[in-house]
């Protein structure tokens, strides 16, 4: 039967391999991956006491733990998008905009203690990612549902011009009535996509597009071709579809490449679900089959799978229309589903990977995060990790990809601040799993970190957060950013029901966790979606999405780890705007905050002794209150004697950042 086969369109990312149990919401890891990163000891489960353990379940009343971090507000989702997923944020202003299934809502964070709702603009599809560029916002759409007029009600055609899936572009020039002025289609759908802002190019933008849907067909949109690249040189699969998007015209925007990235990779081997996961699933099978339901089984891992939900459905819908009948299935129907149904499966997710054989044709990237200044990008990309040189924005082209058996789901990149190293995120069991479990490993729904030398990318170590959370509780890996703390790597990173987790990887081989919030579980019987989607750090403000509650915002407090000079530098760098998929590169401007980060940086290295410690921080308060003249003098002076500590010191590299940032206050005096 020739059925358009519906993929997932949720928040909860998965690969083509685990399309359909993700989708199903049945009991198994997410995508088979790769290999070649050592292994690293189980997660240390409840190793030390936690106040992250046994936090009372609820949805507005759950139990709560913090470290180093201050919760300043909780904003509810407003009606008609409460109980609907959040997703990603984007930041322009002092406004930030929050994805919703429902629609973007925007919240003014003048004063971040108090969020206000500006505006909640309903525009229902997935994932509604969002991003943002001067006056402009764009929007990811990947369901069927979705909308060419934002209209609620969906597409209940097969085939349909009404239907809409790809990147959205508005005019938010009047940022509470957005208004909608192209829909840019795309073959798989939009379910992320990338703001690439090239420095060489100031009259445009490009979008990079991550669509991980079924291919459309023709007859919806033309120039989508199913056929396997082997078959088809101009097939839609394996392609990232890259937008242009004329700033003088935003109405023009089009489709201006699709771009091969994939050529050449092989399937890697996965480690396949947990014990616990799989036996799950058995049980889950032989349930349904005993009581007449449908089970398939994952090609790629030989599990079964119980078929239902919306998914079931719409397969029976599609043969009732396919005999040109109307009203409910017949019992006819469910024998030909049954007949049919592996196949479809089959399908579906590429059949049974062959590790070391072609890449499996349903693969594409999740998520892909831009460095414009560096000219590089790192792709997140189901089964791979890659590295691409964007220095012709339309034309990337990868220079390494990774891959690692512990990974089921390469989801998220992040570079650090000089390019030096990147984050890959695993998205193990698609977001909608527990997958923080004390039963489950520390390199499974974790981050790798990976140095980058000579344009490849070598790895050194995993980072999870150092808790265990409950069954009931979705817990993986899943979008970030960079904390703007000088001289260091550190990133607050959202876990879904595992909270935020802020984390230092400056060293690559030793990342460490600074600072948590977590909530109880949204539901202590079941397993109930929540939790933080994204979380970024924006002008001073720790934002986070969350997924069925509403909008969170923290700040860091000194501890231990990060000292309050080291919070205020921080604070000293400003943003117009921010899609943490288009990474700024850093700066800090010269303060009197970011010259003692540095200090207090070399006093928790003990890389100065404490005498000298002391008395650069005397030399640098007396230059603070000195009167210009006498500051410029004080600086100089304390700027010799720095070259002279740097020979002398276990951090030579520190005391220069140091030595810099005090030179650099004294011109600011002399200008």
């Amino acid at each position: 039967m020739s059925l358009s086969l519906p993929r997932r369109s949720g928040a909860l990312a998965g690969t083509a391999r685990v399309a359909v149990a993700a989708l199903l919401g049945a009991a198994v890891a997410c995508a088979p991956s790769t290999t070649s990163a050592p292994s690293q000891s189980p997660t240390p489960a409840a190793s030390r006491p936690d106040p992250r353990v046994g936090l009372k379940a609820g949805l507005h009343d759950a139990g709560e733990a913090i470290s180093n971090l201050k919760v300043v507000a909780k904003a509810v989702s407003p009606p008609g998008f409460a109980g609907i997923t959040n997703s990603d944020l984007a930041f322009t202003g002092n406004y930030v905009i929050q994805g919703n299934y429902n629609g973007p809502v925007i919240w003014d964070i003048s004063d971040p203690a108090k969020p206000v709702l500006v505006t909640a603009y309903t525009c229902p599809a997935s994932q509604n990612d969002v991003s943002v560029y001067k006056n402009l916002m764009f929007m990811s759409a990947e369901a069927n549902n979705g909308r060419v007029d934002c209209a609620p009600g969906g597409v209940p055609d097969t085939v349909s011009a009404m239907r809409f899936r790809g990147v959205r572009v508005f005019d938010i020039t009047d940022i509470k009535n957005p208004k909608l002025v192209a829909n840019v289609q795309t073959c798989r759908g939009s379910h992320t996509h990338t703001v690439l802002e090239d420095p060489k190019d100031r009259e445009n933008i490009y979008i990079y597009v991550s669509g991980s849907a079924g291919v459309r067909s023709p007859n919806e949109m033309a120039g989508c071709v199913r056929e396997t690249p082997d078959k088809n040189p101009n097939s839609s699969l394996l392609r990232i579809e890259i937008i242009k998007v004329p700033l003088a015209n935003p109405a023009a925007s089009a489709i201006v490449n699709r771009a091969n990235i994939f050529a050449g990779l092989t399937d890697p081997p996965s480690h396949g679900p947990a014990e616990a996961d799989k036996a799950a699933a058995a049980r889950a099978a032989a349930a349904a089959r005993a009581a007449g339901g449908f089970t398939a089984t994952i090609p790629s891992s030989g599990e079964e799978i119980v078929i239902g939900g919306p998914f079931l459905r719409s397969l029976l819908d599609s043969l009732v229309k396919e005999r040109g009948g109307t009203g409910a299935p017949t019992a006819a129907d469910s024998t030909k589903l049954r007949a049919d149904l592996q196949g479809l499966i089959n399908r579906l997710v590429g059949g049974a990977a062959e590790p070391g054989g072609p890449i499996s044709v349903g693969s594409q990237c999740h998520d892909i995060t831009v460095y414009p200044s560096l000219g590089l990008a790192g792709g997140a990309c189901e089964g791979h990790g890659l590295l691409l040189d964007i220095s012709d924005p339309v034309n990337p082209t990868r220079l390494d990809a990774v891959a690692d058996s512990n990974f089921a789901y390469w989801h998220s990149a992040t570079f650090n601040n000089d390019g030096t190293q990147i984050l890959f995120s695993d998205e193990w069991g698609g977001g909608g799993a527990p997958k923080c479990r004390a039963t489950d490993k520390m390199e499974w729904g974790a981050n790798a970190i990976f140095t980058i030398e000579n344009r490849k990318m070598k790895f050194h170590s995993y980072y999870k957060i150092p808790v265990a959370q409950t069954a009931n509780e979705n817990c993986v890996a899943h979008n970030g950013s960079l904390i703007p703390i000088p001289g260091r790597d550190v990133m607050v990173q959202a876990w879904y029901q595992g909270g935020i987790s802020v984390f230092d990887w400056t060293d690559p081989a030793k990342p460490f966790e600074i600072a948590s919030f977590d909530r109880g579980p949204v539901d202590s019987t079941r397993m109930a979606m929540g939790g933080s989607w994204s979380v970024y750090w924006y002008n001073g403000a720790i934002v986070s999405s969350e997924i069925a509650r509403g909008l969170d915002v923290a700040e860091l407090v000194p501890s231990e780890f990060i000292s309050q000079n080291e919070i205020d530098a921080a604070k000293s760098v400003r943003w117009t705007h921010l899609n943490a998929q288009g990474q700024p590169k850093i700066s800090w401007p010269p303060t009197f905050a970011l010259a003692r980060s540095f200090v207090d940086q070399l006093e928790r290295k003990k890389c100065l002794t404490p005498t000298r410690i002391s008395a650069v921080r005397d030399q640098l308060r007396a230059a603070e209150r000195a009167a210009a003249a006498q500051r410029s003098t004080f600086l100089s002076t304390l700027a010799i004697q720095l070259e002279a500590d740097a020979r002398n010191s276990c951090d030579a590299p520190k005391v220069e950042m140091l030595r810099k940032a005090v030179q650099d206050l004294q011109n600011v005096v002399v200008s």
